[in-house]
């Protein structure tokens, strides 16, 4: 037994010594009970299965109930179901230190305020501590007695103390992974807000660098203009200063 118990507590456990009994032929024999069982109500580890299966052959002395499903509705109405020897909640939830077995000094309630509960504690973890001390600083008893030790009591006192501090700050868990994810979500909206706010100011320099790109090449594109202009006009005027009498003359030379 406390080899089984040392086995389902392993962190890989071998699967159950009974998987053995999950045959086809062992499935049929449980199909054909509870075809066979009248009344469906019936649990079916109260019923003789050799009478009921006499016509058939291998019935196991073992009970053919130990093969079907897990109640499922049992599951949800006790909230809990066992696996490798561990006890896990249907519903995730934190258990209080009095469903531990603690001794409680706190509302179990989370809707009312703790803070007035908690600080009494801690002042009885001060108190607590003080009386320790003077006991310790106390003669010790003489060895006939069997009245324990008054810092023993302190201790264990100073114990329960410590674990309502521990529980209480457990239930607060939730809050402040919560409080931590806000921060982090808010901290990477920031970031984002902060990455666009840099592209735009560089689609900004951008386009001001393209406007004063286009404005360079406009205003070489007038001066060329210009240019060829004034040469034309330069041709057309030395071409306007030959005159009729140059022609006569050239032509009486020709």
């Amino acid at each position: 037994m406390e080899e089984e118990e040392a086995e389902l507590r392993n962190p890989f456990p071998s699967p159950p010594s009974h998987y053995t009994n999950y045959t086809s032929h062992n499935l049929k024999l449980l199909a054909l009970l509870k075809e066979r069982t009248t009344d469906q109500s019936t649990d079916l580890s109260e019923i003789n299965q050799h009478e009921v299966l006499s016509d058939q052959t291998d019935v196991p002395t073992w009970p053919l109930a130990q093969l079907d499903k897990p109640r499922v509705d049992w599951i949800l109405e006790e909230g809990q179901y066992s696996v490798f020897g561990d006890t896990w909640f249907v519903k995730e939830t934190i258990p209080s230190l009095a469903e531990l077995g603690g001794h409680q000094l706190y509302p179990a309630d989370p809707s009312v305020d703790r803070r007035p509960a908690l600080l009494s504690v801690l002042r009885s973890v001060l108190v607590a501590y003080s009386h320790l001390t003077d006991a310790l600083l106390a003669p010790p008893p003489p060895p006939s007695s069997t009245t324990p030790p008054e810092w023993q009591r302190h201790v264990e006192w100073i114990t329960i103390l410590a674990q309502n501090i521990m529980a209480a700050a457990n239930d607060l868990r939730p809050v402040q992974a919560r409080g931590n994810l806000e921060l982090m979500m808010q901290r990477q909206l920031e970031i984002r807000k902060e990455e666009t706010k840099a592209i735009h100011l560089q689609c900004d320099s951008l386009e001001a660098q393209l406007a004063n790109l286009r404005l360079n090449a406009s205003q070489k594109t007038g001066i060329s203009d210009d240019m060829s202009s004034k040469s034309a006009r330069q041709n057309l005027q030395e071409v306007g200063g030959v005159t009729s009498e140059d022609v006569w003359r050239w032509a009486e030379e020709a």
